[in-house]
């Protein structure tokens, strides 16, 4: 074990616990917690939006599916890119909109039924979430202490940190670490690239060590795989509180518009380059501990395949990337149950230093109940599928058609989330499962549980009355 590799880690979690100890004294109300006073600029919200989105399911299940498919892995932030492009037009109506959670919108929008059926399907969707970062931290602290920490006990060590430092400040801790731990990240990464490509012999070297089909649009994968990678990805971009929590956080809608396209330059490229560094390490290191646990593909690159300094920084950034992202989705889904049903409907006249307080429970809470979740999660790649599944089947839909549809209704939008949700929780359930053909039954949650929302959706609108007038009001453009 290297000192050096000790030292980063160190300043990194001092640096980080400093923020979020010194944004505490700023917290004062409700809104300063949970938006941080819709007071973000435009340069925080992209450093803020772009490391939220770029965890371990970048870092490790992308990584994991680089090292199996090769440049078809790109397929699943693909769908990240694609939604990117269409937030663009939303974000400033959400800014509009101006709330605190995405149920608040639901009700707004729809009724009280569809608020506390989206604050289930969320907290499912984003405790999953949190619990493959609270793994992917723990494989970090493994290769960094291999002979004192196993993997499990790094899974605790990481959940006993982020559960503390997102419980002091909430969304103005999140955003101002974020902003520390984006622009190091970004750079490590462009720095380590060449270094990588060079020391894997370049594309020759490549090409020699790596199968042809690791550089084929789809490779080993089929085209509805690749659909499988893609889809989820586009529909919790789309309807990804994170992000609406964040626009909401804005301080202008002007804000909100121009962070979208630095976020989208940001995760474009940095994305990309964290599939190449992947891929040069399936060339370098095809056998040993990484053959048996590709998700640690990337930190394991930095570990032993880069210069002592150069792969210190990059296993921080790594560990300080996994940080970040659980904070936000473990602070998102803490402020459905505070906002969406103990101020909605417990204590509504609940005073500022009380909603602190039931906040800062509800983190903990929900920490514990991802890191049971870490504990017994093998594979990041199939833990994040299935979280995206929820989240893109039972909420997507129903938050575009808040926006874009004038037909949608309530009873359309409750069925949908409903369904939505049943189906992915239940479809690894063999009586499920047999209720479709064969060629369905065989493949993951996504695409059936999309279908039945979708159908729900429109189906259940186009048989009950029309939305009020003052329902769609407030979101006209």
């Amino acid at each position: 074990m290297s000192h050096l590799y000790v030292t980063v880690l160190a300043v990194i979690v001092i640096a980080l616990l400093s923020v979020a100890v010194y944004r505490t004294f700023g917290v004062k109300t409700k809104a300063d917690y949970l938006v941080a006073g819709r007071s973000l600029p435009a340069i925080v919200l992209v450093l803020t939006l772009l490391t939220s989105w770029i965890g371990a399911g970048s870092l490790f299940a992308g990584a994991e599916n680089a090292y199996r498919n090769g440049f078809a892995s790109l397929w699943q932030p693909a769908g990240g890119w694609l939604g990117l492009l269409l937030i663009y037009f939303i974000a400033p109506r959400a800014r509009k909109f101006a709330q605190f959670t995405l149920p608040d919108l639901l009700e707004a929008r729809y009724n009280q039924a569809a608020r506390v059926l989206g604050t289930i399907a969320i907290l499912f969707a984003y405790v999953g979430i949190t619990s493959y970062q609270f793994k992917g931290g723990g494989d970090v602290l493994h290769l960094i202490f291999p002979n004192t920490i196993s993997s499990n006990l790094g899974t605790y060590i990481i959940a006993v940190f982020v559960i503390v430092t997102t419980a002091l400040a909430g969304m103005s801790s999140v955003a101002y670490m974020d902003v520390a731990i984006g622009s190091m990240v970004t750079v490590i990464c462009v720095l380590a690239t060449p270094i990588l490509f060079a020391k894997a012999g370049g594309w020759a070297g490549l090409h020699a060590a790596l199968p042809p089909s690791h550089f084929e649009v789809l490779g080993n994968i089929t085209f509805i795989r690749a659909m499988e990678f893609l889809v989820p990805t586009l529909l919790l971009m789309l309807g990804n509180q994170v992000m609406y929590q964040k626009f909401f956080s804005a301080k202008s809608e002007k804000d909100a518009r121009i962070s979208v396209v630095g976020w989208f330059f940001g995760t474009l490229v940095l994305e990309t380059i964290i599939v190449f560094i992947a891929i040069c390490g399936s060339a370098l290191f095809k056998t040993g501990e990484v053959s048996m646990h590709p998700r640690e593909i990337i930190p394991y690159t930095a570990r032993n395949g880069l210069p002592e300094l150069m792969g210190a920084l990059l296993l921080g950034a790594v560990f300080a990337k996994v940080i970040s992202t659980a904070s936000n989705y473990l602070f998102s889904p803490a402020t459905n149950l505070v906002n969406d049903v103990f101020v909605r409907y417990i204590a509504p006249e609940a005073s500022n230093k009380r909603v602190l307080i039931v906040s800062r429970l509800a983190v903990v809470l929900l920490g514990i109940w991802a890191l049971y979740q870490a504990v017994y999660a093998e594979s990041i790649l199939e833990k994040m599928l299935w979280a995206y599944t929820i989240y893109s089947a039972a909420i997507t839909p129903v938050v575009l058609a808040a926006f874009y549809s004038k037909r949608v209704t309530a009873a359309g939008a409750v069925a949908a989330i409903s369904s939505g949700t049943v189906v992915t929780l239940a479809w690894d359930l063999p009586a499920v499962r047999n209720v479709f053909p064969a060629i369905i039954a065989q493949r993951e949650a996504t695409f059936p549980a999309l279908f039945v929302a979708l159908f729900f959706l429109v189906v259940v609108s186009i048989f009950t009355p029309p939305p009020p007038p003052e329902k769609l009001q407030q979101f006209a453009d």
